[in-house]
């Protein structure tokens, strides 16, 4: 039960935005380069702070809200990995079998997905589990491209594997 000094979310989250919205675009802008991109995060973290069905008290405002920035920085630097990722891969097709705009907007949604979803794995677990499913590699030539030894190739795509059961069908 909300003790009397509960401020409804919506209020704090009001009061949040009227005095540290300038201050977080600002920061944000330094972070990006990039006054747009700046603009659609600092908007983009208050509405994280919207869809919190928990209470919360803020006793250092500029670091939680830097904190959910910060997270939403990083994930924008992954999706644009993945876009320049991409378009260098289907660069050097001939236009005839160069995706539609609407085929590489889906597909780039599919790959940032997908990289959610492996974000959970280490980094040379998902490495070896990309190579060996998306590349195609077999696991001696991931040992070799990797420096490590068959059977590190071989434990790292299972645990890739038994990421991605879990994820599907849980536990």
């Amino acid at each position: 039960m909300p003790s009397s000094d509960y401020i409804p979310c919506e209020s704090v989250v009001q009061t949040l935005y009227s005095t540290h919205h300038h201050w977080l675009n600002t920061w944000l802008r330094s972070r990006l380069g990039n006054a747009a991109d700046a603009a659609d995060l600092a908007q983009d973290t208050f509405v994280r702070l919207l869809q919190k069905t928990e209470r919360f008290e803020l006793k250092a405002p500029r670091a939680f809200l830097r904190t959910i920035a910060r997270g939403l920085v990083i994930d924008h630097w992954r999706r644009e990995e993945i876009e320049r990722a991409y378009l260098d891969a289907i660069a050097h097709l001939p236009e005839a079998l160069a995706p539609s705009a609407e085929a590489r907007v889906l597909v780039l949604e599919l790959l940032e997905e997908v990289a959610r979803l492996l974000e959970g794995l280490k980094p040379k677990v998902r490495k070896a589990f990309l190579l060996a499913q998306c590349d195609g590699l077999a696991y001696k030539q991931i040992a070799q491209q990797m420096g490590i030894s068959l059977r590190s190739v071989e434990r790292y795509v299972a645990q890739g594997l038994y990421h991605c059961y879990v994820l599907r069908y849980g536990t």
